[in-house]
């Protein structure tokens, strides 16, 4: 979750399953404040906010690798086969699955209107790269490239203890005074299949041992549904803006994933999964303090949507960008994924993509007025697709759009 509320503070809860409980200990946390001119300098900075937390032993729970064969197409569209480097999980993954004509849409109440940008890491590994310890990390804050406390998950799951092949020149940033991110990540092994997702991810050497929360190993056929977002156990790479994908000429073909704040969020004490619901495995710790809202369609795990009769021109959208999250909104949806902690909305995006579009842009997304002004109105304009379930992705009847494509490698 990404925090940013001087006055609650919030902490890492992860669930994977039912199968076992892992403490989750990260040492010297701290409370912090910030000064009016330091929430000013922040607004207009939004990639440089604070993730605080209190000192606390958030709780995880891990789950095991399951083999899921990419055999059956059944549930696949046709066209030119997928790159599961680039669009993975099963065709009927939530990722993949368009939104029906079916999709009853609830008024979502998200007051927050400003972008920015929660950074996603997918990283590829081979044969030739060397194996590395991974460690927790030594704090939240500055500092989590330090300590050798090893995975605690291991205990229960051995395959948290084991290296890890890592990109000799990797490198992820530490956390600074006002910069904490969440760290959302997910390595594929050599195999092509398996993805380790881990959240606080961080290396601030070349070389260096890898440090962050292990939250269990995925397969890239999967259906894509658990990782390493902190606020809701959902997937660290699945819902990604991609790289090409805000730049391009071809419409993004997946859900996206968004962070809310918290205050929008709504908890029900007396619900079988009070703060969040499928496809989602959890809400925050403090969920029951944290989230605030009123309407209990929105929770973390909530799809939202752009209902049918609305138009990018109705709304009046300039920016290409924008243009482009309407559409995927509109086609796809986007679930809520994490706790942005403040009065802001958090676009989920792989690094490179990140990376790309201020390169080519010469700004950061963040800092883009046309898309911030789209952003906004797209948020006044999306709505809860209520009826989103196990056996109803996206709602369920005549999806808007083909369905995916088998993946081809």
């Amino acid at each position: 979750m990404i925090i940013f509320d001087p006055i609650t503070l919030s902490a890492i809860s992860h669930t994977l399953n039912a199968a076992s409980v892992i403490s989750v200990s990260i040492q010297n946390q701290s409370n912090l404040s910030l000064s009016q001119a330091t929430k000013s300098k922040l607004a207009k900075n939004p990639t440089k906010l604070s993730h605080l937390t209190r000192t606390t032993t958030p709780t995880l729970v891990a789950q095991a690798t399951t083999s899921t064969p990419n055999s059956d197409t059944s549930k696949c569209g046709s066209g030119q086969s997928r790159d599961k480097y680039t669009q993975p999980f099963a065709c009927d993954s939530i990722w993949n699955m368009p939104i029906g004509a079916n999709a009853k849409y609830v008024d979502a109440y998200i007051g927050s209107t400003g972008v920015g940008v929660d950074t996603d890491w997918f990283i590829i590994t081979q044969e030739s790269d060397r194996a590395v310890s991974t460690y927790m990390p030594g704090s939240w804050g500055p500092g989590r490239c330090t300590g050798t406390q090893v995975q605690q998950q291991a205990q229960w799951h051995p395959e948290a203890g084991e290296l890890l092949k890592v990109p000799e020149s990797l490198i992820i940033e530490d956390a600074s005074g006002n910069f904490t991110p969440n760290g959302s990540s997910a390595f594929l092994k050599p195999d092509g299949r398996t993805l380790v997702s881990f959240n606080v991810t961080t290396r601030c050497q070349q070389g260096a041992p890898l440090y962050g929360v292990w939250f269990g190993q995925q397969d890239i056929y999967g259906d894509g549904i658990d990782g390493g977002h902190g606020g809701s156990g959902m997937s660290s790479i699945g819902g990604s803006i991609r790289k090409g994908e805000l730049l391009n000429d071809e419409p993004i073909r997946h859900a996206l994933k968004i962070d809310i704040w918290g205050k929008w969020l709504h908890y029900n004490a007396s619900s079988s999964t009070p703060g969040h619901r499928w496809p989602a495995r959890l809400a925050d710790s403090n969920a029951s303090s944290q989230y605030q809202g009123s309407n209990p369609a929105l929770v973390m795990g909530s799809l939202l949507a752009i209902p049918p009769n609305v138009t990018a021109e109705s709304l009046g959208l300039t920016s290409k960008a924008g243009k482009k999250i309407f559409q995927a909104m509109q086609d796809y949806g986007a679930y809520v994924v994490d706790n942005s902690g403040w009065d802001y909305n958090y676009l989920c995006v792989e690094q490179s993509a990140e990376q790309e579009y201020e390169t080519v842009t010469g700004h950061e997304i963040h800092g883009d007025a046309a898309l911030q002004a789209d952003f906004a109105k797209i948020i006044a304009a999306v709505k809860v697709v209520d009826n989103n379930k196990s056996n109803s992705i996206g709602g369920g009847g005549t999806p808007r759009q083909p369905l995916a494509p088998p993946l081809g490698n």
